[in-house]
């Protein structure tokens, strides 16, 4: 029989507790072991454990800050260091410079602060630093440390110079996202769905939207904000019951309506952002029309019609995308818009669908011309020319300022790191 060990949170999170005499063995960074195996929220929620269950975050290789470092790095939370707020909390921006820790290089980071009055708690925070604290992926963002003093809370992460794909896609007097960046923003954001579904323990990320996808310098898209994440069904189980959380306009109708989650559910997510990049429309935008205001119920009927599908179309693309790119991508995502879960392809399905899209190169590029010619019939064949709708003209002017745009993309301004969270909640 084997032999129960009773385990309690100090063993998870030292840095959480003071200690009542001074340890001379304790590290700030916790070293690697051996044998590593992926624990659970429902782990730790147990109030005994059998004892080949001492695993914790052992090898995780996150970094356990005091709140003065995190005060220092910040300039204390300085205003001018703001990057932006969410349900959990305030982000800023810090600098970790490389005398801060042994092993720690140099690098800006992005500290995220627990608002004691926020819609998230402890359980929240927990939740993440059990997920990312052990999750290593190139589409996952980095957590490089906690800090858990008293009744603070502070996560510190990787700094995403682009912020989120929301700010990029959404925000007004932006530079317009070019097709073939959107389909790598896709692309890396699927990839890092199918890591967590097909990971030995499988995680649903629940929370699939485009704030939580955030974007490097390069705009590799990498998953945010675990704070909802839950361990996937396993063995015979087909679904996780749980209360219903989440985003309005992301979340899978069968998941509102019954409680079921499945990795189907984060599909159904992704669906709907893989919608917006096509339509540069928000999954709910109550300032539209009535009829448009919901994007799925709008868009979906249009995407398997090919004749139709211009319709829906980012007007700000300018026409400069892949027809038969976005005819695929458009079926793809009526595909992951099923009603029915079973109808919806896998994450890995939906990686070799999406992949060859963002090479193709039938992209048409139109070409101004401006010629004048002192004869006479030239000259009244310019000015019937000149009587002709303005929208040709105009279009050929926006194209124009499109290229200029992408030529002086790099020296846009970045856009700020946004953790939105939950707005959907049902008990």
């Amino acid at each position: 029989m084997a032999v129960k060990k009773k385990m309690k949170w100090q063993d998870y999170f030292p840095g959480c507790f003071k200690p009542d005499s001074p340890n001379p063995n304790q590290k700030k960074l916790v070293s690697k072991q051996s044998s590593f195996q992926r624990i659970s929220l429902s782990d730790l929620s147990s109030s005994t454990l059998s004892e080949d269950l001492s695993i914790s975050l052992a090898g995780s290789n996150l970094h356990v800050f005091t709140l003065q470092e995190l005060k220092v790095i910040t300039q204390n939370f300085s205003s001018s260091n703001f990057l932006g707020e969410g349900g959990f909390g305030p982000v800023h921006k810090g600098f970790i410079d490389d005398k801060l820790r042994p092993g720690l290089k140099a690098q800006p980071v992005a500290v995220k602060l627990l608002d004691l009055d926020g819609t998230q708690g402890h359980r929240e925070w927990l939740t993440e630093v059990i997920f990312l604290g052990q999750l290593r992926h190139a589409h996952l963002v980095k957590l490089i440390g906690y800090c858990c003093e008293e009744e603070h809370r502070l996560l510190v992460y990787e700094y995403m110079p682009r912020g989120s794909l929301e700010n990029q896609l959404f925000r007004r007097f932006s530079v317009s996202l070019p097709w073939s960046t959107r389909m790598k923003i896709a692309v890396g954001a699927a990839k890092g769905l199918a890591f967590l579904h097909e990971a030995e323990k499988p995680v649903i990320y629940r929370d699939f939207k485009a704030s939580n996808i955030l974007l490097d310098s390069d705009y590799t898209a990498k998953l945010s904000d675990f704070g909802l994440a839950k361990d996937g069904p396993e063995g015979d189980d087909t679904h996780v019951s749980t209360r219903v959380m989440g985003t309005q306009g992301y979340a899978a109708p069968e998941y509102i309506m019954t409680g079921h989650l499945t990795a189907a559910s984060d599909v159904y997510s992704f669906g709907v952002v893989l919608l917006e990049l096509l339509t540069g429309r928000k999954s709910v935008d109550k300032s539209r029309p009535h009829r448009e205001q919901n994007l799925v119920e709008w868009a979906r009927p249009i995407l398997k019609n090919p004749r139709k599908l211009s319709r829906v179309m980012d007007p700000r693309l300018e026409g400069q995308y892949s027809e038969q790119g976005a005819q695929k991508a458009a079926a793809l995502a009526y595909q992951c818009l099923s009603h029915r879960p079973k109808l919806r392809p896998t994450m890995s399905e939906v990686i070799k669908i999406l992949e060859p899209l963002k090479d193709l190169d039938d992209i048409q590029i139109g070409t101004f011309v401006f010629a004048v010619s002192t004869d006479s019939d030239s000259q009244k064949e310019f000015s019937r020319d000149s009587e002709r709708p303005k929208k040709e003209s105009g279009h050929y002017h926006h194209r124009h300022k499109l290229h200029e745009g992408h030529k002086n993309r790099a020296k846009s301004p970045k856009s700020p790191l946004s953790f939105t969270e939950t707005a959907l909640q049902k008990d």
